[in-house]
């Protein structure tokens, strides 16, 4: 078991607050053009595919959830949909490469109750597989009701997999991890068994993992986002902080847990809802010229990068 000290979100963002020094200098929004007026939020960070340098975005109008995910590739300053690129019924998308192979996938909603009255959703976790883009092909499908499941290349030879299971076994959302020889091996029953990270969310807190980075010491640098609401009333206003944290997988425990950006660092923009204001929801990070940029959903309606320091004090 971790021994650190079990902290509140509430104080690790005090925390943050002491030290940061990022400013508002060093942030800026994208810009998303051919989209008939939808919001594109939650995007990948970019990414280089079929020879282009492409993000993925979550793309839906401001007043619905109902929402597909695109790829989109930048021109004279703004994202455009890319050209004959798949387009999927998806929330929140995410890639990452194993053994050079895309990975690509993102969360579907399914409703299950379809009256105006106690409307009801469930979501999974679904995973898609080829050489770029155009190439994705449907492998694996997480369990009902878990989102953030995340893979990583490691230096045994094996995938790592960070999961967030809810309910009985993850509370409000805590980050479990397993490991498989290969991505032919997953299924339902291993992510359900996956270890808990034990000491790492207070039971009125939550937390996922957005993006894995393999580190030069074997451990795995893990850029994610921590959660709790105001006074842990549900009818209150959330706050959501990107967050990074690192962790052994021969041990399996983590450290240096920490939050590393806030919603006021970034531009000011809309906002889904009034709740949704204090949202970020981290995407990944890009190393570009010596400067580690962190890219984000905002407030559910923006999409947005800000210059951080490297969270894992070593190249990603």
């Amino acid at each position: 078991m971790n021994k650190t000290k079990l902290k509140r979100v509430h104080e690790l963002f005090l925390e943050f607050n002491q030290h940061r020094t990022s400013n508002k200098n060093n942030t800026g929004k994208l810009s998303f053009e051919s989209v008939d007026g939808q919001d594109v939020y939650n995007i990948t960070a970019p990414f280089v595919s079929a020879g282009k340098t492409v993000i993925a975005g979550r793309v839906e109008p401001r007043d619905k959830e109902h929402s597909s995910v695109m790829f989109f590739e930048q021109k004279d300053g703004s994202w455009y949909p890319v050209v004959d690129a798949p387009v999927f019924k998806l929330q929140d998308p995410f890639i990452t490469f194993i053994n050079g192979e895309l990975i690509f996938g993102g969360v579907e909603i399914k409703e299950i109750n379809t009256t105006n009255i106690n409307k009801r959703f469930e979501w999974k976790t679904v995973f898609y597989r080829g050489t770029d883009i155009f190439s994705l092909t449907e492998f694996f499908t997480g369990p009902v009701g878990m989102k953030d499941i995340r893979l990583c290349d490691l230096n045994n030879g094996n995938v790592g997999v960070f999961t967030r299971p809810q309910g009985d076994k993850g509370g409000r959302g805590t980050i479990g991890y397993t490991e498989v020889s290969s991505l032919d091996e997953l299924s339902v029953e291993i992510v359900d068994k996956a270890s808990l990270l034990e000491n790492m969310f207070h039971p009125m807190d939550w937390g996922g993992v957005n993006d894995t980075y393999l580190l030069e010491n074997g451990e795995i640098g893990l850029l994610a986002h921590i959660a709790c609401y105001e006074s842990d009333d549900i009818k209150q206003q959330r706050h959501y902080y990107a967050a990074s944290f690192k962790f052994d997988p021969i041990s399996r425990q983590f450290n240096s847990f920490k939050i590393i950006a806030c919603r006021s660092q970034f531009k000011e923009g809309a906002t889904k809802r009034p709740d949704l204001t204090d949202v970020i929801f981290s995407s990944g990070l890009v190393e570009d010229n010596g400067k580690t940029i962190l890219y984000a959903g905002v407030s559910d309606a923006e999409a947005h990068w800000l210059e951080i320091s490297n969270p894992f004090a070593q190249s990603i």
